[in-house]
């Protein structure tokens, strides 16, 4: 009996020094744990209300050119790839959705867009937006919002929803969180309002997030991509902005992240927005600059 006992706290032992050993073992991950929680909370430090970007004004950013202080004259598809940008914002902080597929399902283009929740969001270009979707019966679906919204529609009665100087109002947005500044620059037959970069912490801090996403920090799978960054490298490549953000890297590099975004510019709209934690919206916008 004696010897019995003896050998079962002889187990007991073992089998605690067993799971100190464990505990031991764990305890790297932990502090590993504490350590990435850490350089997230600097991250979120360094990103003060200041300098805390839409996907408007991130999307802009990209597009400006850092020394002269204005977009391409040459593109003619960021006028309707910011107006996509307001769609997503407005339906990442919960303000839009799509209707309802019913049981027979529709197409995420024939969805109209639905007002969720009216409450301001802060940001006069999404409030002025916001108000049109929520006040507009019948609604609409998300392709004709992006048209209408640039104005680019043949109905008269319909002009009232084009929002106007939107550029330049994101502009004026980034030179009051200090991003950009305001000059007047003589074109020999007119003068016009520029914007040159003042922050370029902050444009670096952009165009390295969007290099990450497809490089160090590629995951191979869009729903386990923030939808942030995931909606700003479709719309900044609709936008025709995104070649901006690549420009600086080696040609080794430049060519893996190109071939990573090309694999997003394949997904199916439709497929993508079946799957769980989607935002369906977000890829109705995408599928409306992808049709």
């Amino acid at each position: 009996m004696a010897s019995l006992t003896q050998r079962t706290s002889g187990l007991v032992q073992r089998r605690t020094e067993a799971t100190r050993s464990a505990d031991r073992e764990r305890e790297p991950d932990g502090e590993e744990e504490d350590a990435r929680r850490g350089e997230e909370e600097e991250d979120d430090k360094g990103d003060s209300k200041e300098t805390r970007l839409t996907l408007m004004e991130e999307v802009l950013l990209l597009g400006l050119k850092d020394r002269e202080g204005y977009t391409s004259f040459w593109n003619d598809c960021i006028s309707s790839g910011l107006r996509g940008c307001m769609l997503i914002e407005l339906a990442l902080r919960g303000r839009l959705q799509l209707e309802a597929c019913g049981m027979r399902r529709k197409s995420l283009l024939s969805r109209k867009v639905i007002c969720k929740s009216d409450a301001p969001t802060g940001d006069v270009l999404l409030d002025e937006a916001l108000k049109h979707i929520k006040e507009t019966q019948p609604p609409e679906t998300v392709q004709s919002w992006i048209e209408l919204l640039s104005g680019e529609t043949w109905n008269p009665l319909k002009l009232h929803y084009q929002l106007r100087n939107v550029r330049e109002r994101l502009a004026k947005n980034l030179v009051e969180k200090g991003v950009l500044t305001t000059e007047k620059q003589n074109f020999l037959l007119f003068d016009m309002t520029t914007h040159p970069l003042t922050n370029s912490t902050i444009k670096q801090r952009l165009v390295k997030k969007v290099q990450d996403s497809v490089l160090e920090k590629w995951v191979n799978d869009p729903h386990r991509m923030d939808k942030r960054v995931l909606a700003l490298i479709l719309l900044a490549h609709s936008s025709d902005v995104l070649e901006n953000a690549f420009a600086p890297l080696q040609d080794e590099e430049y060519d893996l992240g190109m071939k990573r975004v090309h694999t997003l510019l394949e997904l199916e709209p439709e497929k993508e927005s079946t799957k769980p934690n989607c935002n369906e919206l977000m890829w109705a916008v995408v599928a409306a600059f992808t049709k």
